[in-house]
């Protein structure tokens, strides 16, 4: 089996560097996943998300590989149609030409062949991976693992370092087991990097 851990790096300010409160996030949740048998830690090349990750494997193991993997650069995977758009997200997409809208896609598709599948055969061991990356990545990951349409990942968003964990078996589809949780987060660390609104 491989089980993904998606987690949102932590909170970052505008020029990208952690706050304070991006680094005991991604602490928080190195401890959370302390008990896991982490086969390894994979993170964006953006220093936001490789520091959250240094900052959780801390937590781990010692020896526990942390390391890049490009396909986790932020990117938009898919630009859909004008008819397959929402009207709010018209704006949104507004100056993507083709060429960056077929370089995001491409790089969506080679983050799913990389992470979205059952393991190739190694033994008997299951692999266990965190990947430290960025809500547009995870919500290609999560459309993927139910088989939506590619322009199903617009509305899917992660909060800063909460986690989000698909699992991979033979012979199965996907197993979504948890979207966007915070339980190891105080609520004051709760909900960072989202939309301003009402939250539980």
């Amino acid at each position: 089996m491989r089980y993904l851990y998606l987690a949102r790096h932590g909170e970052a300010d505008a020029f990208g560097t952690l706050t304070e409160t991006g680094r005991r996030q991604a602490q928080l949740l190195g401890q959370r996943l302390s008990g896991l048998p982490v086969t390894a830690v994979w993170h964006s090349p953006l220093p936001r998300a490789a520091d959250s990750a240094y900052e959780l494997a801390a937590h781990l193991p010692p020896g526990t590989p942390v390391a890049e993997a490009t396909e986790l650069i932020d990117h938009v995977p898919y630009v859909p149609p004008p008819a397959e758009t929402p009207r709010p997200w018209i704006p949104f997409f507004d100056g993507y030409d083709r060429a960056e809208a077929a370089a995001g896609h491409a790089t969506a598709q080679r983050l799913t062949a990389r992470f979205a599948h059952v393991p190739e055969p190694s033994g008997t061991a299951d692999v266990h991976e965190v990947l430290i990356t960025h809500a547009y990545p995870i919500a290609w990951l999560v459309r993927d693992a139910f088989d939506a349409p590619p322009a199903r990942w617009l509305g899917l968003n992660s909060a800063n370092t909460a986690l989000t964990v698909i699992e991979y078996r033979p012979g199965q589809p996907p197993t979504v087991s948890m979207v966007n949780e915070m339980s190891h987060l105080p609520p004051e660390l709760r909900w960072t990097g989202f939309p301003a609104g009402t939250r539980p």
